[in-house]
């Protein structure tokens, strides 16, 4: 049943070929983007770590072990994926300098750069992403695939990633399990996760119905919009001469609920839709108002920069582009090619 649930529709009107997704972790390369400079002074020492094979907590847990600095006072932008090659930022109160040795000859972590900064790294304050997908044994037209400018152009559904929600869906599970006071001993990091699986998992519902209704990257009568590039919200009026020539140039999207405590911003049709799926997950949202957490928007689409597909043989492609910060490859991928983990 859950599984069901977490099947999301794409929004592109064409036939994907099948591909091989991740069968190396080579195969998918991510560079975090911090977007600003290091003052090179601080009693924070930030380190630009690669890793393959290795989810994000697997180095915090290795960074406490070698500094001495618990795990939980150690800083990072974002998780990154396990089954892949990455490369991210870490802060440590130390005075302590790191280099490969640490990590010993063998290790699937290498330091790259490392510098100082008077403040601890904190999660979400990383400009963006940059990926290098290696698809594999596709069963399609490669050619047909790299004329495709739609996704430049119109973007993509903003879903939450399916690794959000665990392996069929167990991090829900655990959410409901929340509520009901029958999971014991949960870690703050945990509980975080699940809380985040259940309020992704409602605006993914949101955002599927939209992409049933060709409605995602269009007005409704009640949107609330969102700046690109910002956090800035606000409530669309209907006769607003600009505002089509606006969606299309990418300058403003519509949103959906990251669900929580307080009134809905949106409106007329879109209140009536979201609280209708609201209701039918009624223990995530309460588990979300019970938790504190508050009412905010997430994009519905999200748009790849930098996009770039490149045939390597006859049947494997390269696909190359950028993400802001909270975008998911795999909503860019799914909407390319049909590979298990999309």
């Amino acid at each position: 049943m859950m599984n069901d649930l977490l099947a999301f529709p794409c929004a592109l009107d064409m036939e994907r070929p099948k591909a091989l997704f991740r069968h190396l972790p080579e195969d998918f390369f991510v560079d975090e983007q911090l977007g600003f400079e290091l003052t090179g002074e601080g009693e924070h020492l930030w380190l630009q770590v690669e890793k393959t094979g290795l989810n994000t907590m697997d180095v915090v847990n290795k960074l406490s072990e070698l500094s001495g600095v618990k795990a939980r006072d150690i800083g990072f932008a974002g998780l990154k994926d396990k089954q892949a090659v990455t490369r991210q930022w870490f802060s440590i109160k130390t005075s302590k300098d790191f280099g490969n040795e640490d990590f010993g000859k063998d290790s699937k972590l290498k330091v790259l750069a490392q510098s100082r900064n008077a403040k601890k790294l904190r999660r979400g304050s990383h400009h963006g992403n940059q990926f290098r997908i290696h698809l594999r044994q596709i069963q399609g037209d490669l050619s047909e695939l790299q004329s495709n400018k739609k996704l430049g152009a119109m973007g993509v559904p903003n879903y939450f990633g399916l690794q959000r929600f665990g392996k069929e869906g167990a991090n829900l599970e655990q959410a409901k399990s929340l509520l009901n006071g029958t999971l014991n001993r949960c870690s703050r990091f945990k509980q975080g996760l699940y809380l985040s699986a259940a309020r992704s998992f409602l605006f993914n519902q949101v955002l599927a119905s939209r992409v049933r209704e060709n409605t995602w990257n269009d007005y409704v009568a009640g949107d609330v919009m969102s700046l690109e590039g910002s956090a800035s919200v606000f409530l669309s009026e209907k006769d607003d001469a600009q505002l089509a020539s606006r969606l299309a140039e990418g300058d403003i999207h519509p949103t959906g609920p990251l669900w929580g405590k307080g009134n809905l911003k949106c409106q007329d049709d879109v209140q009536e839709l979201e609280v209708s799926i609201a209701k039918k997950f009624p223990e995530f949202t309460a588990l979300l108002e019970v938790a504190g957490l508050k009412q905010e928007r997430r994009a519905l689409r999200l748009k790849p920069e930098n996009l770039s597909l490149m045939a390597n043989g006859a049947d494997e492609l390269v696909v190359e582009f950028s993400l802001p910060k909270g975008g998911y490859a795999t909503s860019v991928l799914r909407e390319l090619v049909d590979a298990p983990g999309l």
